[in-house]
């Protein structure tokens, strides 16, 4: 397909004449799926198995069984080769994060272990300076119906009641606005409050649930001027923080976690040996709605191990979140931070502050990064990064030229955090999923019922209507769609193959649309081969052969039937679709061959951790696959289980209409065009065409050598630069290949003689 000549770049075509190197190595294949963890919709290049399960998890609790997404299966096919592989974990983009705190030293304040309030009055609107009108504990407090005024803002709280007095109203106002402003002046411990009916009904009545919001609270006024007083009691005792004992400073800077969803949340409260406790979920969409997560090994906590304020630094350490406090597991240390900018050790700089998003413009989406303000520093943490970091945090010029702490620090203590995990244990918030996080997990996708919901993943949305590479929002499948958007960026993200296990083609509208993408983009970048399915585990053959009818593609291929492998982690066995473990199969037959290999036979093509396939192919039916471009996996006795076929998608015959043949020519395009990029913008001079045909010729000597071409020329001359073209300011190549063929069909002929005859010569 020819591409379109706006601005300067290497442009390659294809001209398929076929019908009737150093070499690249491999690049990387890219894998897009759900998983346990990680960040969501943020291409991650990972160069082992291990490096995959530390960011993206592995084992994953649904209910009480454990499954593996086959996201990590394919994953871990392709890595037992090495790497790199590109991963895309699908869900719904820009969800809250978890955070948490570092909060600095305590301080001198107040705080009240109460479970009653006294109202010594009504507050009405037009009060302001007025007396005392509830008592907590032994601290008074007044309310005011306008902020002018205010003293005092530890026991003046303002309120802006209702101005009729004398009346009586069922609104939520004043509960609403009590319940906020007694958050807002953090004098409580706790949103939610908790409280009960008032013992004097006449003067003050709050009725309702113990949520503390105003939708589940109503509120009865009476006589504005009746100072009877009466009590509040709390349905559960919380701390109501005042003015004599102590009250934390505030945050000095917040962290939040790389990766997305509610795997990274914990409870406040912490289990024998600070364990932290697991947190459980009744939520229809939550990621983990029939299990519990916090405590355990996929999430993770902080803590401050040391400080020294005599050079305004301390450690910050991530640990394991299923380890105690006897016996830590950190994960992560970061020593000798600094609050001061102009210190290598910044804290900013050390960590980082980078947030990835999902962005869109003109139609496609894209990874945009951001910082705190316009400052952008590198993540250089893998677990976490800083999320807020106030100004007032920063402690420049804390040492003075004299490497003394300078004379201007009044509190020295008081601007760094405390040594420990302060209240929560170290412990991360508030993580959520979007609304294409579903449940149950449809792990198996054995049932057509199902088959809108992809391992959790809601892909029922997608309709034949939607244009390619939509916008991410709750009705695009799950993320899928977004995901090859982004992927389309070949200048970005380097990969030539592409798998997407657990989608399966012509099993809806969700699976048909995102199957499409995804050729559309191997298409579109002409540098990437996608493997995909096409049938549910229990697919006969003649569905098959259907549904392979309805894709034309040589960038794409499809194999039948699926495979039982070893789940090792859970001890188990499970079968998956073919692009599992067709993953292993590339990456083996690029590891020992060449990509113009075929990835098929005894010698490349066999699938050494297969427990059986679930169906054993006669040659017959292998016959009809094959004829409907769908590469059979056979079962031969004592030789296992086998690919036994090569065959692209591509309806018309030609040489690309195999796969080793189509793999050949992305990898050719692809090393031609980078290395020819550092020719643009030279002088196009016949010294520049010879400095291109010193890369290229070179290059194709070695794939023939390596039997991956049976003849070659490239023609780069006046004939094809003319000075019109040079004046168009082109530069004009054609490479000519014949690829080398495989022997698919091997014809032998016996012939029996009598006794006495002559051989042929």
């Amino acid at each position: 397909m020819a591409e379109k000549i706006l601005s300067p770049g290497v442009f390659t075509n294809e001209i398929d004449q076929s019908f009737l190197p150093a070499t690249l190595g491999p690049i990387g294949a890219a894998i897009v799926g759900p998983t346990v963890k990680g960040p969501v919709l943020i291409p991650t290049v990972v160069s082992s198995y291990s490096e995959y399960v530390n960011i993206f998890g592995e084992v994953i609790t649904s209910g009480s069984d454990s499954f593996q997404y086959l996201t990590s299966h394919t994953a871990k096919e392709y890595l037992r080769q090495g790497g790199p592989c590109t991963i895309v974990r699908v869900a719904q983009a820009n969800q809250t994060r978890a955070t948490s705190n570092v909060i600095s030293s305590t301080s001198s304040g107040n705080t009240f272990a109460s479970s009653s309030m006294t109202f010594a009055k009504v507050p009405t609107g037009s009060v302001v300076g007025a007396p005392d009108e509830i008592t907590i504990g032994t601290v008074d407090y007044s309310f005011h119906s306008s902020s002018a005024g205010l003293t005092d803002t530890s026991t003046q709280i303002f309120l802006d009641f209702p101005a009729a007095s004398g009346t009586t109203t069922t609104t939520t106002t004043v509960a609403a606005q009590f319940v906020l402003a007694i958050n807002d002046a953090e004098l409580a411990g706790t949103t939610n409050l908790g409280i009960s009916a008032s013992s004097a009904a006449a003067v003050v009545a709050i009725s309702g649930s113990s949520s503390g919001t105003s939708a589940n609270l109503t509120v009865t006024t009476g006589s504005g001027g009746d100072t009877t007083a009466t009590t509040l009691n709390f349905i559960n005792p919380v701390n109501i923080q005042g003015g004599t004992t102590t009250s934390t400073q505030g945050t000095l800077f917040t962290l939040e976690a790389l990766g997305d969803g509610p795997i990274f949340n914990s409870t406040s409260s912490l289990g024998t040996d600070h364990i932290l406790t697991a947190l459980t979920s009744s939520a229809t969409n939550d990621h983990f709605a029939s299990g519990k997560y916090g405590g355990r090994a996929n999430n993770f906590r902080w803590e401050i191990s040391q400080r020294n304020l005599n050079k305004g630094t301390f450690t910050l350490l991530i640990r394991q979140g299923n380890d105690t406090i006897n016996k830590k597991q950190v994960i992560e240390t970061h020593e000798n931070l600094s609050f001061d900018p102009d210190t290598p050790n910044y804290i900013l700089k050390r960590i980082g502050n980078t947030t990835r998003t999902v962005a869109v413009e003109d139609s496609a989406a894209y990874v945009k990064d951001s910082g705190i303000g316009s400052v952008i520093f590198p993540n250089k943490s893998k677990y976490v990064r800083v999320s807020s970091f106030p100004d007032s945090t920063k402690t420049n010029n804390y040492i003075d030229a004299n490497g003394n702490v300078s004379t201007d620090i009044s509190d020295s203590a008081s601007l760094f955090p405390q040594v420990g995990s302060g209240s929560f244990g170290g412990s991360f918030a508030g993580g959520v999923f979007g609304s294409e996080i579903t449940h149950p997990f449809n792990f198996y996708l054995n049932d057509e019922s199902s088959l809108g919901n992809s391992q959790g993943i809601d892909v029922s949305a997608i309709t034949s209507g939607k244009s390619a590479y939509p916008v991410q929002s709750a009705t695009v499948g799950g993320g899928y769609r977004t995901a090859l958007s982004i992927l389309k960026n070949k200048d970005e993200y380097d990969f030539n193959l592409l798998f997407l296990p657990g989608i399966i083609d012509q099993a809806g509208a969700g699976h048909n649309g995102i199957v499409q993408d995804a050729i559309q983009l191997c298409e579109d970048r002409g540098d990437a081969f996608v493997v995909i399915d096409n049938g549910k585990l229990t697919e006969s053959v003649t569905n098959v052969k259907a549904n392979a009818a309805a894709r034309n593609s040589s960038y794409a291929a499809t194999y039948y039937p699926w495979v039982q492998i070893q789940d090792a982690s859970l001890g188990t066995y499970r079968f998956v679709p073919p692009s599992v473990v067709m993953a292993g199969v590339y990456h083996f037959n690029d590891t020992i061959g060449q990509p113009w290999f075929a990835p098929a036979g005894l010698n490349r093509g066999g699938i050494d951790n297969a427990v059986q396939a679930y169906k054993k192919l006669s040659q017959t039916q292998r016959d009809t696959l094959y004829d409907s471009n769908v590469n059979p996996i056979a079962t031969f006795p004592g030789q296992g289980v086998t690919v036994f076929g090569q065959k692209t998608l591509q309806k018309k015959a030609s040489a690309l209409d195999r796969i080793n043949v189509r793999r050949l020519l992305i990898d050719v395009k692809k090393f031609v065009a980078r290395s020819s990029r550092n020719l643009v913008f030279e002088q196009n001079t016949s010294d520049l065409r010879n400095q291109f045909l010193n890369i290229v010729n070179p290059f194709l000597e070695q794939v023939q050598s390596n039997s991956g071409l049976n003849a070659f020329r490239v023609v780069m001359d006046d004939s094809n630069n003319t000075p019109e073209t040079i004046d168009r300011n082109m530069l004009v190549g054609q490479v000519f290949l014949q690829p080398a063929r495989t022997a698919e069909f091997i014809v032998l002929d016996f012939v029996v003689q009598p006794t006495g005859a002559a051989f042929p010569e």
